[in-house]
């Protein structure tokens, strides 16, 4: 069987950092986790991803894979020939090969699982319990995690005799060889289960629905990952529980965008309330507040509300809500209006007001003179 290309499942250079090969993974599996696309092609990617992570991740199984070798195989480090491993290598320098390893045990952690919650914004600001339904693997009630039937027992393996492995005497370049192998019998455990529960058909858990409540804490953003430590799923044999990682993310508000933990709004008021002052009545997250307008506000001005933003995460107090106006000119006017716009314009001395230009802008005669001047 042709051997699996681990950093093109990946995408990543063969000298790829352990953070690049942890990035990768991350990307991918939010892309292809069976919660997120239920797809058969794709749950059968996401496993291919998760194999790769497995051996990259792990330096010895790493190095293993580079020389040529096969970590996730049965035998453990295969690769360098029919029935010589890497481990026959070291075996025989170091004089390790008749040292018995032990039975390896049925129980084994549990993986982690990852779930997107949408949050609004004063969820997000304000943090807020939500109840999760979560499919996974849980401890199966009727065996324990043993993987038995009740009232049974698993019988010593009678190939390898409890040892979990076999050693067989193999001729190689450095002479006679004594090494090691998984029993192939009972697959290093030691024991035969000869009659499996019937719950879990012998893994020692079962897949099943649970409702979890967590409490997710004011001033999380969209991309946000909540730990949280043994709500995973259980592991075979009854193993350890892996961890559930809660993926944040918050959807768009209506009025409100969000900058880190400040808040930023805009308001539209005539000009004549811009010119005169006025008060107005803004939402904020707090609900309803008054504002005050001055006289000669301009477009483009800020208005503070400090403290009105969101909670910073795992910090005392919140960010500011940050008010943009913008004025408006309006665009229809009646004979009346227009008259008074111009009495206005009279008495103000702006019936032809001189063009200005913002500082480092040119009239249109300027540029035309600097480009025949060649500037």
């Amino acid at each position: 069987m042709a051997k699996s290309d681990y950093y093109g499942t990946l995408g990543v250079r063969r000298d790829a950092t352990p953070e690049e090969i942890k990035k990768a993974y991350r990307r991918l599996a939010r892309e292809l986790h069976p919660d997120v696309n239920p797809d058969p092609e794709t749950q059968e990617r996401f496993k291919e991803i998760t194999q790769a992570y497995e051996v990259l991740s792990d330096p010895n199984k790493r190095q293993m894979y580079d020389l040529g070798g096969d970590p996730l195989s049965s035998a453990g480090a295969g690769g360098f020939g029919a029935g010589f491993q890497f481990s026959d290598i070291m075996d025989a320098f170091f004089g390790s090969a008749g040292a018995a390893r032990g039975p390896r045990s049925r129980a084994r952690r549990g993986r982690n699982a990852t779930i997107r919650v949408e949050l609004d914004l004063k969820e997000s600001a304000f943090g807020t319990t939500r109840e999760l339904v979560v499919d996974t693997a849980v401890l199966c009630e009727v065996c324990q995690g043993a993987g038995g039937a009740p009232g049974t027992h698993p019988d010593t393996c009678d190939i390898c005799h409890g040892r979990g492995e076999v050693s067989q005497v193999t001729r190689s370049f450095l002479g006679n060889v004594m090494t090691s192998r998984p029993c192939p019998q009972c697959g290093g455990y030691g024991t035969i289960i000869r009659h499996p529960c019937q719950e879990c058909s012998g893994d020692g858990r079962v897949r099943t629905r649970r409702t979890i409540k967590v409490r997710i804490p004011a001033g999380v953003e969209d991309g946000t990952h909540i730990q949280l430590a043994g709500e995973g799923e259980v592991g075979p044999g009854g193993g350890p529980p892996g961890d559930l990682f809660l993926e944040i993310v918050e959807k768009p508000h209506e009025i409100f965008e969000r900058r880190g933990d400040d808040l930023h709004c805009t308001v539209q008021i005539p000009m004549t309330a811009a010119a005169l002052g006025t008060i107005l009545t803004v939402e904020t997250l707090d609900g309803a507040e008054e504002i005050d307008v001055r006289p000669s506000t301009q477009s483009g001005q800020v208005i503070p509300l400090y403290g009105r933003g969101v909670q910073r995460l795992n910090e005392s107090g919140r960010g500011d809500l940050l008010i943009h106006v913008n004025v408006e000119t309006p665009a229809k006017l009646d004979p009346q209006q227009e008259e008074l716009l111009r009495e206005l314009a009279k008495l103000r001395g702006e019936e032809r007001p001189p063009g200005k230009f913002a500082p480092g802008q040119q009239g249109f005669f300027s540029r035309l003179r600097d480009a025949f001047n060649g500037r």
